[in-house]
């Protein structure tokens, strides 16, 4: 078994929306070059098998998009990838005809805080992409704006998925952590929706656990190692995988002790500190 279930590659920090829920980062913004991408699947390869293409940005922007998938299919990756779904139509076509795709994550919550002058047709044809690429992939619609304190206005997106799944029940009557299927290989997802971890923020004590260098870890655009995709700054700093190979970066004295302080249910990094999605994890 390989160490990590998947690992998250930042192929772009930029972004067609200003989602609220989605800090603009302060990084410099940029595209990465389809070597250091190659690069950087070498790099891992004995590590995962499964990249997600996200951490900060909107991935179908890349210039190089479907070279990159194919880099990846040559060298036996699987890929998800995570999309807000305002340019799926532009890429369908070849998205439906890239074999490295396994999961496409789509973000219905990105609707809110930014203007769409055609919010139905805007469903319509992710909803219709959705049944197309489900021969070949997993679908997971994401509405991941739910609140503790009040009940998040979804009517009509949950409105027009009903009708086009011709679903016999009330998705609000449904709502799971697990998911909903829709049909096979669709599925809809609702969470709560989370802060992204700040240095700002107070902290939250130091006891703790997450699966961030257990499960996974990310890559950023310029080649900054994190411990996990939610530091969207590259505030921990483990090292770059352009100037330093993977297996120093994964065993450097900062990674072990994140590692190895989790181990004992305790958060040793500020950010982690202040990082309220770490309280999911029992």
């Amino acid at each position: 078994m390989k160490k990590f279930k998947y690992i998250y590659i930042e192929i772009t920090n930029i972004c067609n929306l200003a989602c609220k829920f989605c800090p603009k980062t302060n990084r410099q913004q940029e595209f990465m070059n389809i070597n250091t991408f190659s690069h950087i699947l070498d790099e891992i390869r004995p590590y995962t098998d499964y990249i997600y293409l996200h951490v900060k940005g909107e991935p179908l922007l890349h210039p190089n998009l479907y070279s990159i998938l194919d880099i990846a299919y040559t060298k036996g990756f699987k890929i998800n990838l995570t999309t807000n779904g305002f340019l799926i139509n532009k890429h369908k076509d070849q998205l439906l005809n890239k074999p490295a795709i396994r999961q496409i994550n789509i973000s219905l919550h990105s609707i809110s805080g930014n203007e769409l002058s055609n919010y139905s047709k805007y469903l319509k044809d992710i909803i219709s992409f959705s049944k197309e690429i489900s021969s070949k992939a997993f679908v997971s619609l994401r509405l991941w704006n739910l609140h503790k304190h009040f009940i998040q206005n979804n009517d009509l997106i949950l409105k027009n998925i009903e009708q086009e799944f011709d679903l016999p029940y009330k998705i609000k009557d449904k709502i799971s952590n697990k998911g909903i299927k829709l049909r096979k290989n669709i599925y809809l997802n609702q969470d709560y929706e989370f802060k992204w971890p700040s240095l700002d923020e107070k902290e939250l004590g130091e006891t703790g656990f997450c699966y961030g260098l257990r499960t996974h870890l990310g890559i950023l655009v310029d080649g900054t190692v994190i411990p996990c995709c939610l530091d969207g700054e590259g505030i921990i700093n483990l090292g770059n995988i352009n100037h330093q190979s993977f297996k120093e970066v994964i065993n450097s004295k900062r990674a072990l002790n994140i590692y190895t302080g989790f181990s004992k249910n305790q958060a040793v990094e500020e950010l982690c500190r202040k990082c309220s999605y770490r309280k999911k994890f029992k």
